[in-house]
């Protein structure tokens, strides 16, 4: 659909509020969920779903049931099978998450290889990509257009799949951080696809937004469940479908950007996470305390403060997307100085937050802002002769890295 055939955001609204399917599919999962989720808090210690810590670093110091995943995707897979239409390929991304939630629940109860479960997800996703044609047909660039993937569109539509499914495992560390920031994801992408007429979409990311939303009430901290991998790589499966489904299908430049800029701290956190194991010789999957959440406690944050800061930083990016999307630069391929004015405007408040979290989380280095030309910012740390010679900055960082990854491997 073109920018000029979408609807506008006081339209979007009232088709997104205006769809009975919309509200009840949020109010029913958000009960449904509420209701189930102190089932899953007693059926944990009888299979196994108690987490004790010892797989991977955790925050918490006590055990706490694992498998609240399964009243989310209950509360997902329920109302989207009597509100949902089918025929668009719904049904293989209910299928498919309803598969990789099984996969899940054997690593909360059982335990499985971070390998043997990427492959394994990468296998279910076949499920809509290649069963019910859920992919990316093309992709639209600013200034450059719109480009059809052909045979390409299986293979990046799997991974694409595969990938965010982990990054959502990967962030639910911490207390609410991982519903929170799915819940905020989930609303953002109910907004963009009602903005092109795709009711189901919609009615699903409302799903999945009530649902994570009704979660939070016993996973807010002190969490009292965990979702676990049955909740989270089935949080990550259906949006990332869902991302296909209802915005990329779609020949409007935030087609791209869009789940991009909803996904992004997941996508930074991980790819930050990833990069710092590679740059020391570590396994991509290894453990280690290097997550955002892992660094905002480090300084003194509690798990509240952590969570709501990046909950507000998730919010601030989907925002941004909303807004290139409603008032794009470009409409109809030709330049809006208004429209450019605002997202130039939204884009440096977003990139000023971001700089923030990354400095504040001593992720941007002083050996950094020195080769920016910005040492003037950087406060010298005097050590005392009788120590022996000052460390660098890289040796500290070496140092540190050694004391936080002791015993995880």
């Amino acid at each position: 659909m073109s920018f000029e055939d979408s609807l506008s955001f006081e339209d979007s609204l009232r088709a997104l509020f205006g769809e009975a399917g919309v509200a009840w599919g949020f109010l029913f999962a958000a009960l449904l969920v509420l209701v189930l989720t102190p089932l899953t808090v007693r059926l944990a210690p009888r299979i196994g779903g108690v987490d004790r810590g010892g797989d991977r670093p955790r925050v918490h110091t006590r055990p706490v049931p694992r498998i609240g995943g399964l009243a989310i995707v209950a509360g997902i897979l329920i109302p989207a099978a009597l509100l949902v239409d089918g025929d668009d390929g719904y049904t293989g991304v209910l299928v498919g998450t309803a598969c990789v939630a099984a996969l899940g629940l054997v690593d909360d109860t059982r335990g499985l290889r971070p390998s043997i479960k990427l492959v394994a997800v990468m296998v279910i996703a076949l499920v809509p990509v290649v069963g019910w044609d859920v992919k990316i047909d093309h992709v639209t660039l600013p200034l450059i257009g719109d480009h059809d993937l052909d045979w390409a569109a299986y293979p990046l539509t799997v991974l694409w799949i595969a990938l965010l499914a982990n990054l959502i495992n990967l962030i639910d560390g911490m207390d609410a951080l991982a519903a929170g920031i799915v819940g905020i994801a989930a609303a953002s992408l109910a907004l963009l696809a009602a903005s092109f007429e795709r009711s189901d979409a919609a009615t699903l990311a409302a799903i999945v937004c009530g649902a994570t939303l009704g979660f939070l009430r016993y996973n807010w901290h002190p969490a009292k469940v965990f979702m676990g991998d049955s909740g989270a790589l089935a949080l990550g499966f259906v949006l990332a479908a869902l991302a296909v489904e209802g915005v990329s299908k779609t020949a409007a430049t935030i087609a791209l950007a869009g789940p991009l800029l909803v996904m992004a701290v997941p996508i930074l956190d991980t790819s930050f996470v990833v990069l710092k194991r590679l740059k020391y010789r570590r396994a991509p999957w290894g453990a280690d305390h290097n997550h955002f959440y892992h660094r905002f406690l480090r300084i003194g944050f509690s798990q509240r403060r952590t969570a709501t800061y990046l909950h507000l930083w998730a919010a601030l990016l989907a925002a941004t997307a909303i807004l290139v999307r409603f008032a794009p630069p470009r409409p109809q391929g030709e330049w809006d100085s208004q429209n450019a004015l605002m997202v130039a405007g939204a884009g440096v408040v977003a990139l000023a937050a971001s700089a923030w979290m990354i400095y504040t989380l001593e992720i941007l280095k002083a050996r950094h802002l020195k080769a920016l030309g910005l040492g003037r910012f950087v406060r010298e740390v005097d050590q005392p002769e009788d120590l022996g010679p000052p460390e660098t900055e890289e040796e500290r960082e070496e140092a540190m890295e050694r004391a936080l990854t002791s015993g995880l491997e």
